[in-house]
């Protein structure tokens, strides 16, 4: 288990000032959670609710965590109850079921726009043309508890670093676009999430204000 501390650690070193580090612990259990949370980290990443429920049950209260899989609306409620960020959001009906449910519990959430910059039709997200084309100053207005702090990508799953870069790149520049028209005044609309394991660095250099990390920190997956 001393690996976990060790992989921080080192991945601690690497990252510059102003990228933070969200662990990702999809099928990890609390136990291994709890060693990276004895290492230093609070921040902690869940692609399912229910997951992200029963952790937060037993870790320590201080955790942050994102919900960064896909979100169905069935489960918002104990999405908004159990988050703190969800950078998952893919759609503009999903974002205002999250600003309800948030305004009922009486809770602020922070909410990241998931852009979809693949080519894998699998992977969600708002297109490339509905961030742009979307008035997000009227959206915004309109919310009575959710922040919208940034956007969120995944690149396509390939060796291609080229094609990796060329995504993150797009992904960046539809951040810069979003904060120089729609949000100029909005100086929560500051975080690019972007970059897992396997292609952090070139997201990095491409941007990233936040990066999405679990088999570097935790080892590879036993496949069930």
């Amino acid at each position: 288990m001393h690996e976990i501390a060790g992989n921080i650690r080192m991945l601690l070193e690497e990252l510059p000032s102003g990228v933070s580090l969200v662990a990702v612990t999809k099928t990890r259990t609390p136990e291994e959670v709890l060693e990276a949370y004895n290492a230093g980290l609070r921040t902690f990443g869940e692609n399912r609710v229910q997951e992200m429920a029963a952790k937060k049950l037993v870790l320590p209260p201080d955790i942050s965590w994102h919900l960064i899989g896909h979100l169905q609306s069935n489960k918002v409620r104990q999405a908004v109850s159990t988050a703190s960020v969800i950078e998952s959001v893919d759609t503009l009906r999903l974002l205002r079921l999250i600003d309800d449910e948030a305004s009922t519990q009486g809770k602020a959430i922070d909410c990241l726009l998931q852009i979809h910059i693949a080519t894998e039709e699998t992977k969600s997200g708002f297109s490339l043309t509905e961030a742009r084309e979307t008035d997000w100053s009227r959206v915004v207005s309109d919310l009575k508890a959710v922040k919208i702090c940034g956007v969120m990508g995944m690149a396509t799953f390939t060796e291609d670093t080229e094609k990796v870069r060329s995504e993150f790149r797009t992904l960046a520049g539809t951040f810069r676009h979003l904060r120089d028209t729609h949000f100029a005044g909005e100086s929560c609309f500051r975080d690019i999430s972007m970059g897992m394991s396997g292609d952090w660095q070139v997201a990095i250099e491409e941007g990233s204000t936040i990066i999405r990390v679990g088999t570097l920190i935790f080892g590879e997956r036993i496949k069930k």
